[in-house]
């Protein structure tokens, strides 16, 4: 079990209290001027990545309390207890092992004083062994035909996960196979799907671990009609997979046994795209780089399981996250990748942030009184500098950021990359030095504005500056850089949720809409309205059954 302990109650707290006092109204630009080895302090190296937290309300002796904030809070504690296998979600009663998937070690881990490597690698040498054959075209569909497009049918972490990785390493994807993502029960996101596909030559993986989710056996139940109503019944053993525990569900959903995969309830559904719920990254890109992927998740969870903490650069980011959430109130972090690829890392990251650490009760069962998980929010540059952006630079609210890019592009579009490249650094000295008002009236004075105009415009193109952002420059965004950045993210929030005193791997706040849904559900197709509404969702549901009838 973990430690649990308030955090407002530690030495550290109160000492980062006041050390917030001290630098709240200082110039992050100053920092840099009084000390010109700033960013040799306040950069780590990682492989090929480079995290550059100098832009920052951040100096060694707050960097010091932050690691006596993580002494006090037992995490070196908790971080062995993660990866030993200890049941760390205890509200579960499970263990969380979403790195043992990624373990490239020979050493074992167990829970409950089994193993579970060895079945870990059965299950990988079936993905590999599947995805194969997929690619190659030893298996094929009912009428002799090789699969040119594979349908992931999942939500949440059995589609975000996936989902991101796939599209992120879209210029390794394997020729002449195309995986697609179906998640939403709105009937739109399937039909658009399978729209212009072939029944002959598309396979389907049906990604639930119940197999009776609702979304997703929603739309499972529609694949199936549709390679049904064109195949015949039999068909479906040739043209479905699924990733599940619930063998008997599978089975009279009518999918071939060989072709179901396995996973644990120790994976949580937000960390299980290293497991079988990977399968379609491994058919797109093929197995080998899938293994990258593992490897750099892998070399990231040892760089964090090992590294001090004030050179940890998950450790690192979670404290300045809480250090902004918490002291600076600063409600929402946002995270802009300079990455057409990276386009679903935000939307993947607000599942892992938010599901987790987005509760008001700690590990006592007491209601919270500080700040716990942030609103994530972001997307790719350099479109949010034409939308957001304005938001960032001038608005009431401070807004950390991370700023995420590659150096190289993998096309080699050299112009291109220079260009992206060059606004990607240019935002981040921008938000941090700003303009003043003295460089606005010198800036217009030179373009030749009059006094009288120059005092009416000038208020609006000065910039306060000050935001605090990080910087992660990797060489390229390849399958091993990926699954390091990927990691990274999962090990800051699982920091966060220790210092916040938080069970970070529970979700009970997605299953109170769940439950009501079924009860309207029943009454949308019942003669009778019969269950317990509120008059706005009782009237709404009759004004549904109004707009349905004709």
């Amino acid at each position: 079990m973990l430690t649990s302990k308030n955090p407002v109650k530690t030495k550290a707290w109160a000492e980062l209290l006041k050390q917030y006092r001290s630098v709240k109204d200082l110039q992050i630009k100053n920092f840099f001027k009084e000390d010109r080895d700033r960013f040799e302090k306040f950069h780590i190296v990682f492989e090929d990545i480079v995290f550059d937290y100098s832009k920052n309300f951040i100096n060694e002796q707050i960097k010091s309390t932050f690691i006596q904030l993580c002494d006090e809070i037992s995490l070196k504690d908790s971080i062995e207890k993660m990866f030993s296998g200890d049941m760390i979600n205890q509200t579960e009663k499970r263990a969380v092992l979403h790195t043992a998937l990624r373990n490239r070690s020979s050493v074992p881990v167990f829970v409950e004083g089994k193993d579970v490597m060895p079945g870990i690698t059965r299950v990988l040498e079936k993905m590999k062994d599947f995805s194969t054959k997929v690619i190659s075209g030893v298996l094929k569909g009912s009428t002799g035909k090789k699969f040119t497009d594979v349908v992931n049918i999942g939500i949440g972490g059995s589609d975000l996960g996936p989902a991101m990785v796939t599209k992120a390493l879209t210029p390794f994807h394997i020729p002449d196979i195309k995986v697609h993502f179906v998640s939403n029960i709105d009937g739109s996101h399937i039909v658009d799907t399978l729209n212009g596909l072939n029944p002959e030559t598309t396979l389907f993986i049906i990604a639930s671990k119940t197999f009776t989710t609702l979304e997703t056996m929603t739309n499972a139940l529609y694949a199936r009609s549709w390679i049904s109503d064109v195949l015949g019944q039999d068909a479906v053993y040739y043209h479905f997979a699924a990733v599940s525990t619930n063998i008997d569900k599978v089975k009279k959903f009518g999918i071939n046994p060989e072709n179901v995969f396995g996973f644990w309830d120790w994976v949580g559904g937000r960390y299980s795209l290293w497991s079988a719920i990977g399968l379609p990254i491994a058919i797109a890109v093929g197995f080998d780089r899938f293994s990258e992927l593992l490897e750099g998740a892998y070399a990231m969870d040892m760089h964090f399981k090992n590294s001090a903490f004030d050179k940890n650069i998950p450790v690192l980011m979670a404290l300045l996250g809480i250090w902004y959430n918490n002291f600076f109130k600063a409600e929402t972090h946002a995270v802009l990748p300079y990455s057409q690829h990276l386009e679903r890392f935000p939307a993947f990251l607000q599942q892992l942030d938010m599901e987790s650490n987005g509760k008001s009760v700690d590990r006592e069962g007491d209601k919270i009184t500080y700040q716990t998980g942030p609103v994530i929010w972001g997307e790719p540059g350099t479109n949010g500098q034409h939308a957001f952006f304005q938001l960032l630079h001038q608005g009431t609210k401070m807004v950390p950021c991370d700023f995420i890019a590659g150096a190289n592009s993998i096309y080699k579009e050299e112009d291109h990359q220079r260009k992206l490249i060059a606004n990607f650094l240019a935002q981040t000295e921008a938000l941090m030095n700003g303009k003043t008002a003295e460089e606005v009236r010198e800036e217009l004075e030179r373009a030749g504005m009059g006094r009288d105009e120059i005092e009416v415009l000038l208020p609006y193109k000065v910039f306060e500056g000050n935001r605090p952002t990080n910087t992660i420059l990797f060489r390229e965004l390849n399958p091993r850089t990926l699954g390091s950045l990927i990691a990274m993210y999962e090990h800051k929030v699982f920091v966060q949720g220790v210092i916040l005193n938080v069970f970070s791997f529970d979700q009970w706040g997605v299953e109170l809409g769940k439950s009501l849904a079924k009860t309207i559900l029943k009454d949308m197709e019942g003669e009778k309205i019969s269950g317990n509404h509120d008059s706005s969702t009782l009237n709404l549901i009759k004004i549904w059954r109004e707009m349905n009838s004709g």
